[in-house]
C-alpha cells in the first residue's frame, strides 16, 4: 500500500482523549491530528518521538491531519487501525499469504450472527469458505515479541468465540494478526494484559481455528508485507 501524498513528519507532544494527538511540525507550528486507534498505544509513542501524518484537505473534516505512524528510533510503527483490513485484503488477493490463496472472491465486512467478520473468502476449488478476522498488532515486549491486545479487549474475545463457532459449523476460520513494526520476531497473546483473550486464543487453536501472523514493513512512503512471524502460544 502506497500513500497517495507525501506524509508530513513532526514530533509528537501528547496523545489524549484517545483519538487526538498534538504534533509539532518542523516550522514550530503545533497541530492536532486525528488518531485512528482505540487501543492504549503502549510502546508506540513517547513525547518527542518522530511521527508521520497524512493531510486531508476536506472541508467536512474538523481535523486536517491524521496520525499514521510513529518512530522509536529503530523502526516505524503503523498505528492507524483503519488500514490493516485493506492491507490484508490486498495481500490475500495478490497471493502473498499462501495459507489463504486460491479463493475467487474476497468479501469485506460479512455479517455473521449479530456481528461482522472482517473478510469472507469464497470459491476455492478444494477448501470450504473461510472467515478471517484481522487484528492490528503494535505492542512490543521483552525478547522482541509482538503482543496483542494492548488493553483488555472484550470485542476481541467475542471475535474468537465467533471464529470457533464458524469452525464448528464446518467452514474455515482464521485469526490473522498484522504486525506493523519491524523490531519483533515472533507473536504471542498479551496474557498479562488480557488473560481471558489468551485463554480463548489457545482454545480456538485447539478447536481448529487457524492462527496466522504476518509482519508488514512500515515506511512513510508505503506499507508492504515483509514476512511471516512465528506464533508462540
Amino acid at each position: 500500500m502506497k500513500f497517495e501524498n507525501k506524509l508530513t513528519q513532526g514530533k509528537i507532544l501528547k496523545r489524549y482523549k484517545r483519538f487526538l494527538a498534538d504534533i509539532e511540525l518542523p516550522d514550530g507550528e503545533v497541530i492536532t491530528a486525528h488518531t485512528a486507534n482505540t487501543g492504549s498505544m503502549k510502546t508506540c509513542w513517547e513525547p518527542g518521538w518522530t511521527v508521520a501524518c497524512s493531510f486531508h484537505d476536506n472541508p467536512k473534516r474538523k481535523l486536517k491531519y491524521s496520525l499514521e505512524m510513529t518512530n522509536n528510533g529503530k523502526t516505524w510503527i503503523g498505528i492507524n487501525t483503519s488500514l490493516p483490513n485493506k492491507m490484508a485484503k490486498t495481500s490475500i488477493e495478490s497471493g502473498e499469504i499462501p495459507e489463504l490463496d486460491g479463493y475467487e472472491k474476497v468479501r469485506p465486512e460479512v455479517k455473521v450472527g449479530k456481528s461482522r467478520i472482517d473478510l469472507k473468502l469464497e470459491g476455492h476449488s478444494n477448501e470450504p469458505d473461510c472467515f478471517v478476522e484481522i487484528k492490528n498488532v503494535t505492542l512490543w515486549s521483552e525478547g522482541n515479541r509482538a503482543l496483542f491486545p494492548d488493553a483488555v479487549s472484550e470485542r476481541g474475545q467475542k471475535h474468537l468465540k465467533e471464529l470457533m463457532e464458524i469452525k464448528e459449523s464446518g467452514l474455515r476460520a482464521c485469526m490473522l494478526y498484522i504486525v506493523q513494526r519491524s523490531d519483533v520476531n515472533s507473536f504471542s497473546p498479551a496474557d498479562e494484559i488480557d488473560p481471558k483473550y489468551g485463554e480463548l486464543l489457545r482454545e480456538a487453536k485447539n478447536k481448529g481455528v487457524e492462527i496466522l501472523c504476518y509482519l508488514y514493513k512500515v515506511t512513510p512512503e508505503q506499507i508492504f508485507l515483509d514476512k511471516k512471524l512465528e506464533v508462540i502460544l
